[in-house]
């Protein structure tokens, strides 16, 4: 998100930035979902990308959602003024826009995550999930983690980079160089804090008939039971391997594509 763009540049630059993400790290994403059901992993690449284009929708318009609202907070908390904004201003601005753009992405991805678990095509999933009390399941838990994500995507990376390169000048002397401990730092802090809810939210919306997991409380309460704190945390290697790579796909995306797309804002 910047604020040198418009609404629909961001979006646009989101969208983008989104969608090449989930075409090379989707693989990742399979993995992940199958480990937190309890499921096996196939060694089969058509299997691998089942869902692709409902989660290609889904990282695009939540991405291209995370950067609209974000480039519009940013806009308002600056208010004309001619300065950065601060570490604290970004984090809130990162936690809004990422719990927004759940609205969107939470039925994009019970879509996926069923397609994943029965191989049905896109329209015959969405006939099976448009109802009122499935449309919207793992909601909360999608929330929670996905303004984690885009805190740690949108707000984690610059404010690092910022530290290295002013603190450590001499190691840390250009943008490429400081982005991978950025990227990295990023990952782990929006993987291991929202890994929790996203299991259940994975768990829930693998289930739509509610025969092991029912609601979001009893959901967390058997997975307790069953394996304790490690049973919130399956499927968290996989997880963290593509947030680590996906940070810095989307940190490099957002900072080289915008001026691609949008030179006439960066003259």
């Amino acid at each position: 998100m910047s604020v040198k763009l418009n609404e629909f540049e961001n979006a646009t630059v989101g969208m983008t930035c989104g969608v090449i993400e989930v075409l090379m790290l989707q693989p990742f994403n399979y993995a992940k979902n199958m480990t937190q059901q309890k499921l096996p992993i196939k060694l089969n690449p058509m299997i691998w990308y089942r869902g692709v284009f409902s989660n290609c929708v889904n990282m695009g318009s939540c991405t291209m959602i995370q950067f609209v609202i974000g480039g519009k907070l940013k806009r308002m908390i600056l208010n004309g003024e001619d300065r950065r904004v601060k570490p604290w201003e970004q984090m809130m601005v990162g936690l809004a826009a990422g719990t927004i753009s759940a609205l969107v992405g939470s039925p994009l991805e019970l879509i996926m995550i069923q397609q994943q678990r029965k191989g049905m095509n896109s329209v015959a999933t969405l006939q099976t999930v448009a109802t009122p009390n499935i449309f919207y399941r793992g909601f909360v838990g999608c929330a929670i983690r996905e303004a984690l994500w885009t805190c740690g995507y949108l707000a984690i990376p610059p404010i690092v980079r910022g530290y290295l390169m002013e603190n450590y000048p001499t190691t840390f002397d250009s943008n490429e160089k400081a982005r991978v401990p950025a990227s990295l730092l990023g990952g782990l802090f929006a993987c291991y804090l929202s890994q929790p809810v996203d299991t259940i939210k994975t768990c829930m919306q693998g289930d739509i008939e509610r025969q092991t997991y029912r609601g979001f409380m009893h959901s967390s309460g058997l997975i307790w039971k069953e394996d304790g704190i490690r049973g919130f945390y399956r499927g968290a290697t996989f997880r963290f391997g593509r947030m680590a790579v996906a940070v810095a796909i989307l940190d490099t995306l957002r900072e080289y594509v915008s001026p691609l797309m949008y030179p006439q804002a960066y003259k």
